[in-house]
């Protein structure tokens, strides 16, 4: 008498498919710093500015013009290290030749397009006051998102909605935030010590007017989540509450 074993059969299962890669471009506003020889005398202008303003590079993406300088591989490397003991990240670099490019190197970038002259904090006053255009507001009906940048140096900037984190609002003159301002505003970037930013709940990463910075580290934990008004006076960062009306 014979038994017989039932078996049972694995059926192969299989794996569901994975989506695939996507790639989407994006742009992003870049300081550009361009080294001018003596070089180590630009590294000294450069100390100077990060006395009057520590927080002016933090967490800014920069790209290092080389265009004009004539360097070794060596020279290139000191350079780069100066800068990193300085708390500069170098994204990419323009100008340099190709014989000095290689591992271990930011990458060479090409095509990029000049957005103007950056305002520095402390910068000397022209000789000649020079005639300015009429002051134009711009107004944002639209939250200003994660990653975008708002430059508008021509006058002052209201949005209307949030500046959420990791975006930044560059204003000439003042900015009006009526929701919550959790990323960077940065006033009177166009040279105007009586800019002021306002906003219903404050919450920011950075705050700046006329080239004086303060990081969220370094503001009153007191003010957080308030309606903030945000001024100069006596050359120093100052808060104060306003009602929300």
């Amino acid at each position: 008498m014979s038994a017989t074993t039932n078996t049972p059969v694995t059926q192969p299962t299989s794996e569901p498919a994975r989506p695939p890669i996507r790639f989407r471009g994006r742009s992003f506003m870049a300081t550009v710093l361009a080294p001018v020889p003596p070089v180590a005398e630009w590294l000294g202008d450069l100390d100077a500015l990060n006395r009057r303003a520590p927080n002016f590079f933090a967490g800014r993406p920069v790209i290092l013009d080389l265009g004009g300088l004539r360097l070794t591989r060596e020279d290139l490397d000191g350079l780069l290290a100066d800068l990193a003991a300085r708390n500069i990240a170098i994204l990419g670099m323009e100008g340099a030749p190709p014989a000095i490019l290689g591992a271990g190197l930011p990458p060479a970038l090409s095509g990029g397009r000049p957005a103007g002259e950056v305002a520095t904090p402390g910068e000397a006053a022209a000789a000649e006051p020079q005639p300015k255009d009429p002051v134009r507001s711009l107004i944002l009906d639209a939250p200003v998102r994660s990653g975008q940048t708002v430059l508008h140096l021509e006058g002052d900037v209201t949005v209307l909605g949030a500046v959420a984190s990791g975006a930044e609002v560059i204003a000439g003159g003042s900015i009006h935030v009526y929701g919550a301002l959790r990323g960077r505003a940065i006033a009177g970037a166009a040279g105007n010590p009586a800019a002021r930013i306002w906003c219903r709940r404050f919450e920011p990463e950075l705050v700046a007017i006329d080239g004086l910075y303060r990081a969220a580290d370094d503001l009153d934990p007191a003010f957080r989540g308030q309606a903030v008004e945000v001024r100069l006076l006596e050359d120093a960062i100052k808060l104060g509450l306003f009602e929300r009306g």
